[in-house]
């Protein structure tokens, strides 16, 4: 018979055997494995995207080394819930697990009062985090914690999951179940476990849901994508929507569509979501998608995350919005972000070239003989205050590597590289 019980939550690992992926912190002779069969872990922080078995890897934890488990949801709980465990905690013979989700979560005073806990080892700490704990983790807890990352999982690994699930709904239902592709589901899941056997259970009760339903169910990916798309309400039990609601908010400013960006941010102020994601999600992009463009951009997404810092809810939508509708309407380039990316691959293709000599520093007499800046030009010396020299290696001599965008501001920069450089870069 069905459970009322989510398909995620009966299917989640028992055992580190049946626990999928993270192989590189618990598969054979792994950092994080090794440290279970020893028995004894520090406090650590788990990093990575939702769906991927944070939670399941400090349940088996707990498991394995056979401690008492308190789990706190920092949605939910504050410094008084925290203060409670750690009372408990005293009173225990071993140090339990306090399991703490969407730490990042956590203001400093709630961080705060973790502290003396973890330092004396009352409690072995895991947070578990979808932000990176170096801006969400205050220093002095982030110095007494293993940081470890938690991959995406993969196709193989979907796909194991798939099975098990289809096998479990198989026997539950009374009936045979066959995806005729997995493209539909690997898709939607997007290497979260949790998004795809949500998928896969509700494309089950909806064909159940009949009393003559048919034993035999095929699902294409067609007739999937339409079940999960016509019931987003449902599908997104656990809050899964969290991460595409983001990608629609950062994709409509992109896509210079204020009244998209404007929506989807109010979706995520009604859902109560942590203004600094919101901010630091835009503070990105003023980079990524704007940069050079309109450099001001950058400005007023550092000016509103600091102002969203020290006023807080609800006025911090304001400004909030303020951003949002300047950034969707701003003039766009990713220029610069293609210019890193294309550097640290000449970086990584050519390995550490030397610097020329002439641009190199000469702070002691033996670098000074051996010509260390010997030919360098400085440029302030000259009229424009631009002298043409070579700057990169040799091996990548004249190669562009930044290529302007095509708008006003990068059009200046553009003509000026074209005026002070000729043919050498070929702007």
């Amino acid at each position: 018979m069905p459970s009322n019980v989510p398909l995620a939550e009966r299917l989640r690992p028992k055992t580190l055997e049946e626990y999928i992926g993270q192989e590189h912190l618990i598969g054979p002779n792994a950092i994080l494995r090794q440290a279970m069969q020893s028995g004894r872990i520090p406090s650590l922080i788990l990093w990575g995207p939702p769906g991927v078995g944070k939670t399941t890897l400090a349940l088996l934890i707990a498991r394995q080394l056979d401690r008492q488990f308190f789990t706190l949801s920092a949605v939910t709980s504050g410094v008084k819930e925290v203060r409670e465990v750690i009372e408990k905690a005293r009173l225990l013979h071993r140090p339990p697990i306090l399991f703490i989700d969407e730490i990042h979560r956590f203001s400093k005073s709630q961080q705060d009062s973790l502290l003396g806990a973890v330092e004396k080892g009352h409690i072995t700490l895991i947070g578990a985090t979808t932000e990176n704990p170096s801006f969400e983790v205050i220093a002095p807890l982030l110095s007494r914690c293993q940081v470890y990352v938690l991959k995406p999982l993969d196709i193989n690994h979907l796909q194991i999951l798939t099975e098990r699930a289809v096998k479990t709904l198989e026997a539950e239902n009374d009936l045979t179940i066959t995806f005729e592709g997995m493209d539909a589901l690997l898709q939607i899941s997007g290497g979260d476990a949790r998004k795809l056997l949500n998928a896969i259970e509700l494309a089950v009760e909806l064909h159940t849901g009949n009393s003559n339903f048919d034993k035999q169910l095929v699902i294409s990916n067609d007739k999937l994508k339409r079940i999960v798309q016509n019931n987003l309400a449902r599908y997104d039990k656990k809050g899964e929507m969290h991460y595409d609601i983001i990608s629609a908010f950062i994709k409509s400013m992109r896509g210079s569509d204020p009244n998209a960006a404007v929506y989807y941010l109010a979706r995520m102020v009604e859902a109560g979501e942590d203004p600094l994601f919101i901010a630091r999600r835009m503070l990105i992009l003023a980079s990524e998608d704007i940069g050079n463009a309109n450099p001001n951009a950058l400005l007023l997404a550092n000016a509103c995350f600091d102002a969203v810092n020290k006023i807080g809810w609800p006025e911090s939508r304001i400004i909030l919005s303020q951003t949002a509708i300047y950034l969707a309407c701003s003039p766009k380039s990713n220029a610069s972000y293609l210019a890193i990316g294309k550097a640290q691959e000449l970086v990584r293709r050519h390995g550490d070239l030397s610097v020329p000599l002439a641009l190199r520093n000469a702070p002691t007499k033996l670098m000074d003989k051996l010509g260390y800046g010997e030919g360098y030009k400085y440029a302030h010396d000259f009229q424009g205050n631009f002298a043409e020299m070579e700057m990169l290696p040799d091996a990548l001599a004249g190669q562009r590597i930044f290529e302007p965008g095509d708008n006003p501001r990068e059009n200046e920069m553009r003509q000026r590289l074209q005026k002070l450089w000729k043919e050498k870069y070929g702007y």
